[in-house]
């Protein structure tokens, strides 16, 4: 059992909130202010609570960045002090939006969020995962036809060991979590979302995974 805040009150956090609670850790949720819906619906579940988002960083033991990856970099520096030793979990893809609303062109050409954030926060140790899917995949990899991958890049091993348990905990089989190295690769996996928009215009808002078939 855990203490794991989530930053990002939105499909991603709440649907990993409701995954690792039901997993038995205790879950914060962090949204930026008081008045954000989900104050309104986390306590309906005793092991998540709900908090802003510098006391959920302070509060918690793992903290997963689940806020939009335009403005995660810039949101994360300032709670610099409150992740300081801990490990961060690294979900978000950094894009502009196009004109239709799904993603862009990368904010991080030539390098990632997880590189910017490791960079920006030299004393927290940050993991990248669970960013090559929808977010309904990443607590329900079996609902796929074909067994998804859950990559790894982070440049602490203890800490990738650390969240490969907590991909467990969300239903991912280890021969389904594939460690690319250190976060210099979450390059690789970021781009990756150039894919999506592609897919989504034509095959509408079914879940998916860019993974590695053998």
């Amino acid at each position: 059992m855990t203490n794991i805040g989530i930053l990002g009150a939105g499909r991603v956090g709440t649907n990993l909130a409701g995954k690792l609670a039901a997993a038995g850790h205790h879950v914060t949720i962090g949204a930026r202010s008081p008045e954000d819906p989900a104050a309104r619906t986390t306590g309906l579940t005793p092991r998540i609570a709900f908090a802003d988002q510098r006391t959920t960083a302070r509060t918690t033991d793992i903290v997963i960045n689940a806020t939009p990856g335009d403005s995660s970099l810039e949101r994360l520096i300032d709670l610099r002090t409150e992740l300081y030793g801990k490990i961060l979990v690294d979900v978000s893809n950094a894009t502009h939006d196009a004109a239709d609303g799904l993603p862009g062109d990368l904010c991080y050409p030539g390098s990632s969020l997880a590189e910017k954030l490791q960079a920006a926060l030299p004393d927290t140790r940050v993991v990248k995962t669970l960013n090559t899917m929808l977010f309904m995949v990443m607590t329900a990899p079996d609902t796929l036809a074909t067994p998804p991958t859950a990559y790894l890049s982070g440049d602490d091993n203890q800490a990738k060991r650390t969240v490969s348990d907590l991909l467990g905990d969300l239903g991912w089989q280890p021969e389904r979590i594939e460690d690319l190295g250190d976060i210099t690769t979450a390059r690789a996996t970021e781009a990756m979302i150039l894919l999506v928009p592609h897919i989504l215009r034509r095959h509408g808002f079914k879940p998916f995974a860019v993974s590695l078939a053998r």
